[in-house]
């Protein structure tokens, strides 16, 4: 039994030691999200931080409301793109192991 046990612990430590890696990796991630058909275009990183924001010069002939618009939409969709990459990672550290919805990795 005390094999079996610091067999788990070994299998533990690993697994730690690739969610770190997985972590670091994600952060560094950047994604683009896109609203108005390219329109606005919104660069992100894995740690949901924008890095550039782009708006093609026809949207600045709209009105503020739809500009407004448009980037919130870029923006929400970056964040999907970021979620999307962080499961899809976390579900190959896992092996596929499904979690409970609401259980993030790290916890």
């Amino acid at each position: 039994m005390k094999g079996s046990i610091g067999k788990m612990m070994q299998q533990a430590q690993a697994m730690q030691g690739k969610m770190e890696e997985a972590q670091k990796e994600l952060a560094r991630m950047e994604v683009t999200g896109e609203a108005g058909a390219g329109m606005v275009k919104v660069t992100m990183t894995g740690k949901h931080e924008v890095k550039n924001v782009q708006i093609d010069p026809s949207a600045l002939e709209e009105d503020a409301e739809f500009l407004e618009d448009l980037i919130a939409a870029a923006i929400n969709d970056a964040v999907q793109h970021v979620e999307s990459a962080s499961k899809e990672k976390m579900s190959d550290m896992t092996g596929g192991m499904d979690l409970p919805e609401g259980m993030k990795f790290p916890f």
